[in-house]
């Protein structure tokens, strides 16, 4: 409808998009998503992506978001005011403009982006902390430590 495939894939990266918010478009209240989600308007509020690993946030030059975004992948050529959460990738391009903190595991930043906060990189635990509501306890890592003995003995 917007495009061929191919056309599609490549505006977030190899992901697909499944939702477009238009550039004559404001929206105010929460977003929850999975699979693509790309903005050429404006946000007002948070932005969370579903458990889906390999969902993927893309904001264009016209886009802005107003609240904070906790996705997986997020590629960034418009204005973000709030912190970003971004537990596997964040691209961000010449035009984008962030105004809070970046929590990241992998950042490519280009010429130009601006970041008005700091840049935090947290490590794979920290991520996998913030996606789960319920912290490790010590009785499961005591059972996860007894399971290589019991495939000793069976072997």
């Amino acid at each position: 409808m917007w495009g061929n495939e191919k056309e599609r894939s490549s505006k977030s990266n190899g992901a697909s998009v499944d939702t477009l918010i238009g550039r004559q478009t404001e929206l105010q209240g929460d977003i929850r998503f999975s699979g693509g989600l790309h903005i050429d308007g404006t946000v007002k509020g948070k932005i969370m992506a579903d458990s889906d690993k390999n969902a993927t946030l893309s904001v264009s030059e016209s886009g802005r978001i107003e609240g904070d975004v906790r996705v997986p992948n997020l590629v960034l050529n418009g204005v973000i005011e709030g912190d970003v959460h971004a537990t596997q990738r964040i691209t961000l391009s010449a035009n984008a403009r962030v105004n809070g903190d970046v929590y990241y595991k992998i950042i490519e930043m280009n010429s130009g982006a601006l970041v008005n906060g700091q840049l935090v990189h947290e490590s794979a635990d920290q991520m996998e902390a913030l996606t789960h509501e319920n912290a490790v306890s010590e009785p499961h890592k005591s059972s996860l430590s007894a399971a290589p003995e019991r495939e000793a003995e069976s072997v």
